[in-house]
């Protein structure tokens, strides 16, 4: 009789174990929100990141859901409360769930995840939205982004392609980002109906090479915009960047203006900065594009009084796992008071995967009393 228990009991954890493996394979959808206490809900949205002081969030807004009673409203103040100038929220399992906890759910199977979203003025641009990426102790297998995506007024449905990840372990079910250089205003969404589908329709995205122009900069806030100027280098003490300068902008509503005053604040005496994806990737991370199609970069720079040199313009040149597939550049340049457009050749170049967008870089030897430039119109041709 003894043997009979112990068999029963192991024939019913077999079962029940089975049963959650195939769980992801066999569900043809799987909620992350449906309606406010939906017990088909999966996933708590307790991941508030950057500025999180700068979101207010109701997951119980009635007005206008896309379907059902409700939906999730966000404000984003873009005050930039805690000096990041960015925010965002991960849905996670358990919550508060950084990779600390064992968690999470196997979503094999499920070829792609969709939500619908709309903005109260429209013009909201979300900078990504988020599947898996949560690091840790016990991280998620896999990390799939899409963004920019920009808002209307009306509710659009937005989907994330995972055919082909590897979703069998995925402790950060949703996640968004947005921020205040693209929402100086600051942002009030919506975003309903967000669920994992198995739909055997949806193919593995092959990554190509990107449509040109591929901008790196074309105005404040333009979702055309790719790649941060994220990676400050030697004295970035001495360096104030404005990316949304109204000072004689060569087209459109604003250029970047760079203050390097030279002082040598981490005793380097040159400085610098690269726009890079992800950013501060200095090619420990996987993210970049492929500009295998561009033959030329240009930009227009000009100085604020004449005679500022910048030793340097290039791009690519970042090495690391993942490391940049060339380097191309000019310099030195001098800059004259009026705008001048420049070229980088890219002839006989291979830009198949550059992380490291676009750089300058200068020094206090040849700007003893500091500059102060602008650029404009940066982008691959």
């Amino acid at each position: 009789m003894k043997r009979i228990g112990v068999l029963a009991v192991i024939i019913t954890v077999f079962v029940m174990m089975s049963a959650l493996c195939v769980f992801a394979q066999e569900a043809k959808v799987f909620n992350v929100y449906a309606d406010k206490m939906s017990p088909d809900n999966h996933y708590i949205p307790s991941g508030w990141m950057g500025d999180y002081g700068d979101i207010k969030m109701t997951d119980e807004s009635m007005d206008n859901p896309h379907s059902g009673s409700t939906s999730i409203k966000f404000i984003y103040s873009a005050k930039k409360a805690g000096g990041q100038g960015w925010a965002g929220v991960y849905w996670q399992n358990p919550a508060n769930n950084w990779g600390s906890k064992d968690g999470g759910f196997d979503l094999s199977g499920m070829t792609k995840l969709s939500f619908w979203a709309r903005g109260a003025k429209g013009g909201e641009i979300i900078d990504k939205v988020i599947v898996g990426g949560i690091k840790g102790v016990y991280p998620d297998s896999d990390e799939i982004e899409i963004g920019p995506i920009e808002l209307t007024t009306q509710w659009q449905e937005f989907t994330v392609n995972l055919a082909g990840k590897n979703l069998s372990y995925i402790s950060g079910g949703f996640g968004w980002v947005i921020n205040a250089d693209r929402n100086p205003e600051g942002a009030e969404f919506y975003i309903d109906d967000i669920k994992y589908v198995a739909d055997p329709e949806v193919k593995p995205q092959m990554k190509g090479p990107e449509e040109l122009p591929f901008y790196i900069y074309l105005d404040k806030g333009s979702i055309n915009n790719h790649y941060i100027p994220s990676g400050w280098m030697g004295d970035y003490g001495d360096i104030k960047i404005d990316a949304g300068s109204k000072d004689d902008p060569y087209m459109g509503n604003s250029c970047i203006k760079i203050v390097y005053s030279g002082v040598g604040s981490q005793g380097a005496r040159w400085a610098g900065v690269y726009w890079q994806n992800p950013p501060n990737n200095w090619g420990e991370k996987d993210g970049g594009f492929d500009l295998s199609n561009a033959t030329k970069i240009t930009f227009w720079a000009r100085g604020e009084n004449g005679g500022e040199r910048l030793e340097e313009f290039k791009a690519g040149g970042l090495f690391g796992e993942y490391s940049d597939s060339d380097v191309a550049g000019i310099g030195p340049v001098l800059l004259t008071k009026e705008w001048k457009q420049y070229t980088i050749d890219l002839t006989g170049k291979d830009f198949s995967y550059i992380i490291g967008g676009f750089c300058w870089a200068t020094n206090v030897d040849v700007n003893p009393e500091g500059a102060t430039f602008y650029l404009d119109e940066i982008r691959y041709e």
